[in-house]
């Protein structure tokens, strides 16, 4: 069964820095896009940053120039670097995989249970 794991939240000031990692464990046969999301009290869950299988990153537009999405894929894992936080990046951080277990014919979407960050200003 595959899982995945987000460590690295926590509280930070305004202006500093958070590294969020990933790591999917389980029967895994490929993997395709990785990707970051957050989910802010009150608001929906928004794409904050995803890599393609070719290795390029897209980014949300408030978090471009301060965050930084990387991956390993022979970990299974993905990184978020994330510098200059701000108040408005407070959420619960999930990460995404999409990804071929090797008991499914197809890609799917797997997600971690989050981790809180909270940036106080």
């Amino acid at each position: 069964q595959v899982q995945l794991v987000e460590s690295g939240g926590g509280l930070v000031q305004a202006g500093g820095s958070l590294s969020l990692s990933c790591t999917a464990s389980g029967s895994i046969r490929s993997i395709s896009t990785m990707g970051w999301y957050r989910q802010a009290p009150g608001k929906q869950r928004e794409l904050v940053a995803r890599i393609t299988g070719d290795g390029i990153a897209n980014y949300e537009d408030s978090v471009k120039g301060r965050f930084t999405i990387s991956r390993d894929i022979a970990k299974k894992a993905v990184y978020l670097q994330m510098n200059s936080l701000e108040s408005e990046d407070t959420g619960v951080y999930y990460c995404q995989i999409n990804l071929r277990p090797w008991s499914q014919y197809n890609f799917m979407d797997y997600w971690g249970k989050g981790t809180l960050v909270t940036v106080s200003s």
